[in-house]
């Protein structure tokens, strides 16, 4: 009984309440576990093993075949196609037919042969009977005809003969020429001049100005640059002790001779 609190017969009704962890049994490794510890004794029940699809009665649960449509109605589509060919067999009255001869071939267009009931009347290319052609009488004439084509002759023609009237050889020049006459006739005066602008509006120099030029602008004088300073001679460069010029051997401030 804890020291404080309710005991676990008053709280759940037990004597004593059992871990929730575990029962208290030991633990056992699954490689040293039994499984399936009843197969091994007493005896047990073994049946006949798995069967194999077969066409064979013992692969189903029934002693023996059902089938799907047992008991219904049979019939066979060959027996009653041939029984049918039989009744209508029976309404002929006589055999087949059977020429005597086998199909004529035909041996060109528009023939006859090998057909059953011949050559058609009105499929005939031949005319029908006509009347005979009575061509209509000629007209009558008045006069008989007059020969030639009538052209420079007078008094051929059915109406009166149009009178001769001679063409002038300039006609057009002198159409021309009255109607320039009548034109400078309605023209009241000569052709307008204006005498507020003597010149021409178009000059024959394309650069002739009448305005006066400016006067001309005198270049400024040039500026004379002089020439840049050349010095007479280079100036002498430095040597040290020992050195050479110009074959001579330079011995500190003194120039001696030739170097042996």
């Amino acid at each position: 009984m804890p020291s404080g609190g309710k005991s676990d017969m008053e709280r759940i009704g037990l004597f004593s309440e059992m871990s929730y962890v575990t029962i208290g049994d030991k633990y056992e490794s699954r490689y040293m576990r039994h499984f399936n510890e009843a197969a091994s004794k007493n005896r047990q029940m073994l049946s006949e093993g798995s069967k194999t699809l077969s066409a064979l009665q013992a692969g189903y649960f029934d002693p023996r075949f059902k089938r799907i449509f047992e008991g219904e109605a049979y019939s066979n589509p060959v027996q009653l196609r041939r029984r049918y060919r039989l009744a209508e067999s029976k309404k002929n009255l006589g055999k087949a037919f059977l020429p005597s001869n086998g199909d004529k071939l035909p041996c060109g267009l528009g023939s006859y042969y090998g057909t059953i009931g011949g050559p058609v009347s009105y499929f005939s290319a031949q005319l029908k009977a006509r009347e005979r052609y009575v061509p209509p009488g000629k007209n009558f004439y008045t006069s008989p005809g007059k020969k030639g084509t009538g052209y420079g002759y007078a008094n051929l023609t059915i109406g009166e003969q149009y009178p001769h009237e001679a063409d002038g050889y300039e006609l057009e020049k002198i159409i021309a020429r009255k109607a320039r006459e009548e034109h400078k006739r309605l023209v009241k005066g000569g052709p307008f001049k204006t005498n507020m602008y003597p010149l021409e509006y178009f000059d024959m120099n394309p650069y002739f100005n009448d305005k006066p030029l400016p006067p001309v602008k005198k270049p400024p004088p040039e500026k004379q640059i002089a020439p840049p300073f050349k010095p007479s001679s280079p100036a002498k460069k430095y040597l040290g002790k020992g050195e050479e010029v110009d074959g001579n051997e330079y011995v500190g401030e003194e120039l001696r001779g030739p170097k042996k």
